[in-house]
């Protein structure tokens, strides 16, 4: 592969590609970036040739990276493994991690941390289903505490995952009103002591506190009824 360079050509379909010539035969492409230090005239050596396309290899997988970093923050585990999936090898792999993570584009910390202030703020999950998340994307288990630790307590989450789910199902009677209420906390991971008392608490508001005392007899007919 060791020659001269005799031509450097865009590619057609993709000018950010450049066709070189060696010796007056095509010889490999490389990214524009990559290519930009060429001449012709050039002497490649065998090494260098191997050099460029290494280099060329790793600024395509970067690309490839921003662009799926583009589309929504992913854990160094989702990236590595989409990356993967493209063909890219392991050296290539950890060089471009490495580089976004000097960048600041990828963090294992940051990106849990922004995971569970969304689940929580517009989702409204709770901490069991986000730790769960975090772990299923490869974060580690020191840096799901870590990050849990510092999100809304549960209750709170829980509280304004009902007020959103009140439209639906003020027009019940109470105990449909609190077992509907449950359910759907429940299915968002809430443990069943912190569904039962945010039912009630949403109860409480919607009927003006009626019917006190009726309210915490049915929550304990439940509690009996689980046992």
């Amino acid at each position: 592969m060791a020659g001269v360079i005799t031509a450097l050509e865009s590619q057609k379909r993709n000018s950010q590609r450049i066709n070189v010539f060696i010796d007056q035969r095509f010889a490999f492409s490389l990214s524009r970036i990559v290519a930009a230090w060429l001449t012709v005239g050039q002497f490649l050596s065998d090494e260098k040739v191997e050099q460029l396309k290494q280099e060329d290899a790793i600024e395509v997988a970067m690309q490839s990276g921003l662009q799926l970093l583009s589309v929504r923050p992913r854990s160094e585990a989702e990236l590595r493994g989409r990356l993967q999936t493209k063909g890219f090898s392991e050296t290539v792999i950890e060089s471009v991690i490495t580089r976004l993570r000097q960048g600041g584009l990828v963090g294992d910390a940051e990106f849990a941390r922004m995971w569970s202030e969304q689940r929580q703020a517009l989702r409204q999950k709770s901490r069991k289903v986000i730790a769960l998340e975090l772990r299923q994307k490869g974060v580690t288990d020191e840096i799901v505490q870590e990050v849990l630790a510092e999100s809304l307590p549960d209750d709170k989450v829980a509280y304004l995952a009902g007020k959103k789910y009140l439209r639906r199902i003020i027009h019940l009677e109470k105990s449909q009103f609190l077992q509907k209420m449950m359910g759907y906390l429940a299915r968002r991971g809430f443990s069943y002591e912190v569904s039962r008392e945010t039912a009630y608490r949403l109860w409480q508001e919607v009927s003006g506190g009626s019917s006190k005392s009726n309210g915490r007899e049915e929550l304990e007919l439940w509690d009996n009824l689980d046992g």
